[in-house]
């Protein structure tokens, strides 16, 4: 079996890739228990000087598994308190990560998985990469730091507008509003991460960990927002509404 999270190395840098392409690295609580385990055991390793975070396949990642919500049926609130809160850890993680995360994107973003790009320090996007919500489409709670981090990003009524219209975030207007650092030709995003990483792999360490201290100070109580988002997350997806939704959004019955 291939793993779901694949770790590379490039001496001082290390590497991690969603590895769930048929499924457009969607988010299940195998691929997010992976993650954790990667994350805490590369937190312990003092060679790691800065850590790149990518996918395979099409999309960078869709988010929860609409379909493994569905077949949940009765037993969806405990699934769901489950995933979003490996969700929540893994975000908070990177947040927390000793050293800078430099996310490469591409494809499709949607749903949860947008936290893994609000909490990387640096973030190069391919020019067809897109960020859509799908929430309220769905029936589903936003959840991932779409309302706990993005806000900060790219401005409150900027976030409320995408989120309740269900708008498209493109690459060029993910660098201008603040969501992505610049945008890299398709061909190039993976290397150029790697690239930017080694950059800040050769800098001095102790530096470079103070200064992305002092820049994630500003974020103040994350772990709290993204309980929040648990919370409504959870309450939402027993609805009749959310089930309504997912049954739509696959086109069952």
């Amino acid at each position: 079996m291939e793993p779901l999270v694949r770790v590379e190395w490039d001496g001082p840098v290390a590497g991690l890739t969603l590895n769930r392409p048929a499924r457009h690295n969607s988010l299940v609580p195998e691929l997010l228990a992976e993650l954790l385990d990667a994350l805490a055991d590369l937190r312990r390793r003092p060679d790691v000087r800065a850590l790149v975070l990518q996918a395979e396949g099409r999309s960078f990642s869709t988010g929860g598994d609409v379909r493994r919500f569905y077949e949940q049926g009765d037993g969806v609130y405990e699934y769901a308190s489950g995933l979003v809160g490996q969700l929540n850890r893994a975000v908070q993680a990177l947040l927390d990560f000793p050293v800078p995360v430099v996310a490469a994107v591409h494809g499709i973003v949607t749903g949860g998985s947008l936290g893994f790009v609000l909490a990387a320090d640096v973030v190069l996007v391919a020019p067809e990469a897109s960020f859509t919500p799908w929430y309220n489409v769905v029936g589903f709670s936003p959840d991932g730091g779409w309302t706990a981090l993005l806000p900060a990003l790219i401005g409150p009524r900027r976030a409320a507008e995408v989120l309740l219209r269900n708008l498209t975030i493109s690459a060029r207007e993910a660098v201008e509003w603040g969501l992505a650092s610049r945008v890299v030709p398709a061909e190039e995003v993976r290397a150029e991460a790697w690239r930017v990483a080694a950059e800040i792999a050769r800098l001095q360490p102790g530096s470079v960990r103070r200064t992305r201290r002092l820049l994630r100070a500003a974020w103040g109580d994350v772990a709290a927002r993204l309980e929040t988002e648990h919370g409504e997350f959870c309450a939402q997806i027993v609805t009749d509404e959310a089930r309504e939704g997912m049954r739509r959004f696959l086109g069952e019955g």
